[in-house]
């Protein structure tokens, strides 16, 4: 089984900073896009910002020089520096990521899908 676990949520006042974490964990063969998404309370969920493997980063306008998306390619990990936050930016936070399972002897699965269970942003005074 593959699974992504989120951390690093918190209430955090306006103006200031959190940082996400997202570990992936099991049986990975690799990781090619990671992504972090958010969803807001009525809100659909939206992208907020991608990395591919070489780490190469892309981000939604509204977090452009606000956020910082990176990654441990050794630790399976994404991370999301979040600074001047909003109240806005209040959501709970998704990590996603495209993943190949590590399969019997030297075989592996095709890229799929995976999603954490997220973690709580609250930006208020």
């Amino acid at each position: 089984q593959v699974q992504l676990v989120e951390s690093g949520g918190g209430l955090v006042q306006p103006g200031g900073s959190l940082r996400l974490s997202c570990a992936a964990s099991g049986n990975i063969f690799s990781i090619d896009t990671m992504r972090w998404y958010r969803q807001a309370p009525g809100n659909q969920r939206e992208l907020v910002a991608a990395i591919s493997h070489g780490g190469n980063p892309d981000y939604v306008d509204f977090v452009k020089g606000r956020f910082t998306i990176s990654r441990d390619n050794a630790k399976n990990t994404v991370y999301l520096q979040m600074n001047n936050l909003k109240p806005e930016d209040t959501a709970i936070y998704y990590c996603n990521a495209d993943i190949s399972k590590r399969l019997k002897g030297w075989s592996y699965g095709p890229f799929q899908d995976y999603w954490g269970k997220g973690t709580l942003v609250t930006v208020s005074s």
